[in-house]
């Protein structure tokens, strides 16, 4: 299954390693040390011009993916396959 986090870009929910909020998570110095690394290496993609809520973690060819979205986290959460896990095991 895929999880659509906005402008016709998906990511394969098996490959998602973790769905992050922007505000939350880069207030973090080690968050904002990795995002810089990773984008520096060419690893990190945007499906959104507007002010990015969330970023997905996800694993590519080669190695690990970051991508920026205008969704927030919570609601990728409710799109996505383990949301339906979390309340079945609820």
């Amino acid at each position: 299954m895929f999880l659509h986090i906005g402008n016709n870009k998906n990511i394969r929910e098996k490959d998602i390693l973790g769905i992050f909020d922007t505000d939350a998570a880069t207030v973090s110095g080690t968050t904002r040390r990795y995002l810089a690394r990773a984008e520096k290496q060419g690893n990190v993609e945007s499906a959104t011009e507007e002010i990015p809520k969330s970023f997905i973690l996800f694993r590519k060819k080669g190695g690990y993916g970051v991508c920026f979205s205008q969704i927030s986290s919570t609601a990728l959460l409710g799109r996505s396959g383990s949301a339906q896990y979390e309340e079945a095991k609820g």
